[in-house]
């Protein structure tokens, strides 16, 4: 109901100029008529042209007048642009108008303005964040070297100091990577060459690249994954599930479980991955695929806080989705849905 008196510009207009030319024309008519009764004559023609042209001057004055009213609007909107164009992304306009385009318009300034505010906001932080993430593990690594200046060639913690500095170079190697990848999705700089192969075989060489991190938690999986043939970006889709799993391991008690299926349903192929590990409380849920957020606001856990913000940006960039089922203490469960044309020969 709330669009019961909404209605089209040019409708508006039409209305608009009928109403003020019905206007000048009865009251053009209604000065003959009073002239006429008055002097009990009637009107001579250039007396009737006169009154004739009256009218329409009235009417210019009521129609300008009645212009500049309903082009405020768009006055309005032209100097929130002009605030948006400086800078001031904070500016919004109220969506009452009772013309369609008009609220349209409205609307969709202001859900441009809020992108531009988030964007500026990310970029602000952006800078702190990457600093944040170089400065942890080059702390590690100096302070590790430092340590092994004084101590002897032979003695067993060289070792420990030894592996600590390459666990944090790897590390800093793998943010710089994420962070150029995700440089590259968010750009759209990569050249999307798609190629048919296997999605479930592409699932099991992620689970068996990732071995050394759960066979070391003692992690047990339940993969059933159907056969399935798949035409897209192939190097792009291993980081979504490297990352999925990846996640889902970090987050898995000692001795925990994982379970991964892919099967068809309703004009899609869904591949879900669920864990029982700590689980993602609902507000953490709103955040988990911005960049460098982390649930674990501790940083025990080792990441970045780039990984499921890099899954997302893939998928998003190829119109795909993802979603996130989870309760604290009780696991997480992520589903990925793509389209069924992008499946080729899908068997069961």
């Amino acid at each position: 109901m709330k669009n019961k008196f909404r209605f089209n510009i040019r409708l508006y207009f039409t209305l608009l100029v009928v109403a003020v030319l019905l206007f000048t024309t009865v009251l053009s008519s209604l000065l003959v008529f009073l002239l006429n009764c008055l002097f009990h004559a009637s009107i001579i023609l250039p007396n009737y042209i006169g009154v004739i042209l009256c009218s329409i001057i009235l009417g210019g004055v009521i129609t300008t007048f009645i212009s500049q009213k309903f082009f405020s609007p768009i006055t309005k909107l032209s100097q929130a642009m002009s605030r948006v164009a400086q800078g001031d992304f904070s500016v919004r306009l109220q969506t009452k108008s009772k013309v369609c385009e008009i609220q349209d318009i409205y609307h969709n300034f202001n859900l441009m303005a809020q992108e531009l505010s988030a964007t500026e906001i990310l970029q602000t932080d952006f800078v702190s964040n990457v600093s944040h993430e170089f400065k942890t593990p080059l702390n590690a690594i100096e302070g590790y070297a430092m340590l092994m200046q004084g101590i002897p060639q032979d003695c067993p913690e060289q070792r420990e100091y030894i592996d600590k500095i390459l666990l944090n170079t790897k590390r800093l190697s793998e943010l710089v990577g994420n962070i150029l990848l995700l440089s590259k999705v968010d750009n759209q700089a990569i050249q999307t060459k798609p190629t048919r192969f296997r999605l479930d075989e592409q699932v099991r060489q992620s689970i068996v690249m990732l071995e050394p991190k759960w066979t070391e938690k003692e992690i047990n999986f339940d993969v059933d994954l159907q056969e399935t043939f798949f035409t897209g970006n192939e190097g792009l889709l291993i980081h979504v599930w490297n990352n999925l799993i990846s996640n889902a391991i970090k987050f898995d008690p000692q001795g925990g479980w994982i379970r991964m299926r892919m099967y068809p349903k309703d004009n899609k192929i869904l591949f879900t991955i669920e864990d029982n590990g700590s689980g993602i409380s609902y507000e953490e849920q709103k955040h988990i695929f911005d960049k460098f957020y982390q649930t674990d606001s501790s940083h025990q856990e080792e990441g970045n806080g780039l990984g499921l913000a890099l899954v997302k940006q893939i998928l998003d960039s190829c119109k795909r989705e993802i979603t996130v089922q989870s309760q604290p203490e009780k696991g997480s469960k992520f589903t990925v849905s793509l389209p069924l044309g992008d499946v080729k020969n899908y068997k069961l």
